[in-house]
C-alpha cells in the first residue's frame, strides 16, 4: 500500500512538514517488494549422478565421522576464534554453526586453509563484494543416493562466500541440509563486512554509520538541506548510482532554477543504506542533501508503523570534495567550514 511506502520513506528523513524546494519525489508505487534470499552452494539435483565422487576438502574430518562429532571438533572453533579481522573489515559474528542467506550473493571459493586474509583478498578482487562469510562445511565424499550410498563418509570444505550486501548473525540461518541420508553441517562460521565501500569520483572517503542514518532536514538557519530520496529494490548494493543520482539532481535543479530568484540547490552530500522491514531487506535507499552533515547527526535508527518494524543497516555517508557546502555538525548548533 502507499501508506507502507510513505512510512518507510518518512523515517529515512523524518517526513518533511512542508514542501521542500526542488526536492525529488519518492516513487509512490504500491508496496515495495521484499528481495528474495539466496541459498548458498546448492546444485542442480537433476544433473547429479548417483554416488559420483565429490571434491575433497582441505579441513579435518571428525572422529567419529558424524554430525555431533563434527560440531564439537575443537579445531573449527579454535580457527574461528583466533582468526584475525582483515584490514578494512568489521567482524559481525564469530564461531557460528550456520552460514549466511543474505542480499546479493556473489558466489564462493574453496580454500586450502581457514585464512581470513585470503578470503578478504578474494572479496576485494570481486566487483561489488562488500562482505564475506568463511566457515567449515561437512560435505559428502560422493553424491548421496537414497538407495546406493545414502550416508557416505564426509569431507570438510573450507568455504569463502562473497556478498554484495551486509551479513550478520541474524541472516546466518543456513544450518545445512539433508542429502539423502547425509547431513551437511557448518562450523566455525565468521562474518566480515567491509567498512569502506569504493568511493565515487569527486567524493571523500565515506563515513561508516553502521545501523543509523542521518537525521537532519534543516540547518541552523532553518534552511532545508534535504533534497529527497532515491530507492532501488534490485541488487547489488551500488554506491555509484547514488552518486549519479546526486549529480543528476544538481543538473536538473541548475537547469530549472527557482522562479523567485533564489539560488538553485545542488546536491553535495548523500547517505546511502539498506532499509530492512521485519528482518527482510527492502532495498537501497539514498537520501540527498545540499550540505554535508557530520556523523554525529546519524541518530535515526529506524521506526515502527503498525506491526511493521523498519531498521537501517550498512549505512554510509559521502561528501562531495569539490564543493561540500557548509559542514553541519548538528541541528541549530551552527555551521563550520
Amino acid at each position: 500500500m502507499r501508506t507502507t511506502l510513505f512510512a518507510a520513506a518518512a523515517f529515512a528523513a523524518f517526513a518533511v512538514g512542508k514542501p521542500v524546494p526542488q526536492a525529488s519525489e519518492v516513487d509512490t508505487s504500491d508496496a515495495l517488494p521484499v528481495l528474495p534470499v539466496f541459498s548458498v552452494g546448492k546444485q542442480d539435483l537433476s544433473k547429479r549422478k548417483a554416488c559420483e565422487p565429490q571434491p575433497l576438502g582441505a579441513g579435518p574430518v571428525s572422529d567419529p565421522d558424524d554430525v555431533r562429532a563434527f560440531a564439537k571438533t575443537p579445531f573449527f572453533a579454535n580457527a574461528a576464534l583466533s582468526a584475525a579481522t582483515p584490514e578494512g573489515y568489521n567482524l559481525t559474528f564469530q564461531n557460528w554453526n550456520a552460514s549466511n542467506q543474505a542480499y546479493g550473493y556473489l558466489g564462493y571459493q574453496l580454500l586450502d586453509t581457514y585464512d581470513t586474509s585470503v578470503c578478504a583478498a578474494k572479496c576485494n578482487s570481486i566487483e561489488d563484494c562488500l562482505a564475506f562469510n568463511i566457515y567449515f562445511e561437512r560435505d559428502p565424499t560422493v553424491d548421496p543416493n537414497v538407495y546406493s550410498c545414502p550416508n557416505p563418509p564426509s569431507t570438510t570444505n573450507i568455504k569463502c562466500v562473497f556478498w554484495s550486501g551486509p551479513i550478520y548473525k541474524a541472516n546466518a540461518n543456513n544450518y545445512g541440509q539433508w542429502r539423502a541420508g547425509f547431513q551437511v553441517a557448518i562450523a566455525g562460521s565468521n562474518g566480515y563486512v567491509s567498512n569502506k565501500i569504493a568511493t565515487p569520483a569527486g567524493y571523500a572517503d565515506p563515513a561508516y554509520l553502521g545501523n543509523s542514518a542521518i537525521n537532519a532536514l534543516t540547518d541552523c538557519n532553518e534552511g532545508y538541506t534535504y533534497m529527497g530520496l532515491k530507492i532501488w529494490t534490485d541488487s547489488p548494493f551500488d554506491v555509484e548510482r547514488c552518486a549519479q543520482a546526486c549529480t543528476a539532481q544538481s543538473v536538473a535543479n541548475l537547469a530549472s532554477p527557482p522562479t523567485d530568484g533564489s539560488e538553485a540547490q545542488t546536491c553535495q552530500f548523500f547517505n546511502t543504506y539498506q532499509l530492512v522491514k521485519n528482518g527482510n531487506v527492502v532495498g537501497q535507499y539514498c537520501a540527498l542533501y545540499n550540505t554535508t552533515w557530520s556523523a554525529s547527526t546519524a541518530t535515526n535508527y529506524g521506526s515502527t508503523s503498525g506491526q511493521d518494524k523498519f531498521t537501517i543497516q550498512y549505512s554510509f555517508a559521502y561528501s562531495n570534495i569539490t564543493d561540500p557546502g557548509l559542514v553541519q555538525t548538528g541541528k541549530k548548533t551552527g555551521a563550520s567550514l
